[in-house]
């Protein structure tokens, strides 16, 4: 019999208590830890490069970021400008939703010692993923033409000082449309005007901002290709080139689904005709300040 139990039966028999052996804590497990994150996290925090320091913290020169919102044309002005022989573009990289995280204090400490806080080791990853593709393609500029990008026009021209924008507007209804068409069903009409109108809000918070972009409208690309591109090159410092109007047919190796505008239209390698304008009784209510914003209306 052992010790423990010895005691026991004479504690009880005299007292009626009994010795139990006190809980362990329980251990804190590894993954537990690891998962751990520091408030700070929460906001992203980074410098902007110096003209002196743009050299050494940047390998991309210039890019170009077409502005707009979801249902706009982007991915049509996205292969007309690709198909320039100085102008690279891909698919939407949606660069705001990758994120870097250092998981312990050590690797944290470690980059703050390099003056390196974590939004300036996301901008040193888009920068890097940017510039790859840009290398791959043996091309002079990179467009890039994520509709998010409206949302973080501020962010993108801190990291690149350089960069240059292209904003792209569309009637507001036709862009409700579009958005709608896309999906009846989970999208009706007035979800869908609800939906885009958050994307043209902010598409003209950059036009109020962005004073030295370049404007051009999706109408004004489809009634007249040839005088859009030469805008459009005379802007980005690039000579016109006739290939921009016939980019080419696509397949689905150019067009991946989910990142931009895959449908029969943009297929064709050629500028489509832009469908009729809504008048302006047909335009919903919230959607008509936006129309004399961007001059569709009288």
């Amino acid at each position: 019999m052992s010790l423990m139990r010895s005691l026991n039966r004479a504690l009880t028999a005299t007292t009626g208590l009994q010795v139990r052996r006190a809980p362990q804590p329980a251990a804190a497990k590894p993954q537990a830890v690891a998962a751990a994150k520091p408030a700070e996290r929460s906001a992203a925090t980074y410098r902007c490069p110096s003209a002196e320091d743009l050299p050494t913290d940047r390998l991309l020169r210039r890019p170009v970021f077409i502005i707009s919102s979801i249902r706009s044309g982007s991915t049509l002005l996205r292969m007309m400008l690709g198909a320039h022989s100085r102008l690279h573009t891909l698919h939407e990289l949606h660069l705001g939703r990758m994120d870097v995280t250092c998981n312990n204090w050590h690797s944290e400490r470690a980059m703050g010692a390099l003056g390196l806080g974590r939004g300036d080791l996301e901008h040193l990853l888009w920068d890097r993923v940017m510039h790859r593709e840009l290398v791959k393609s043996g091309k002079d500029f990179i467009v890039e033409k994520t509709p998010a990008n409206a949302f973080m026009y501020r962010r993108i021209r801190d990291c690149w000082p350089d960069a240059r924008f292209v904003l792209l507007l569309r009637h507001p209804e036709s862009i409700a449309r579009s958005w709608h068409e896309s999906d009846p069903v989970k999208r009706p009409y007035d979800k869908a005007v609800t939906e885009v109108l958050r994307y043209m809000t902010a598409v003209e918070q950059v036009r109020t901002a962005a004073t030295d972009a370049c404007t051009v409208r999706y109408e004004d690309i489809t009634a007249d290709p040839e005088r859009q591109m030469r805008r459009l090159c005379a802007y980005l410092g690039v000579d016109y080139e006739p290939a921009m109007l016939n980019y080419g047919k696509k397949s689905g190796a150019d067009l991946v689904r989910g990142l931009g505008d895959w449908r029969d239209n943009i297929r064709t390698g050629t500028v489509q005709p832009g469908r009729a304008l809504a008048e302006d009784d047909e335009v919903p209510e919230s959607l008509r300040p936006m129309c004399r914003a961007w001059g569709y209306t009288t």
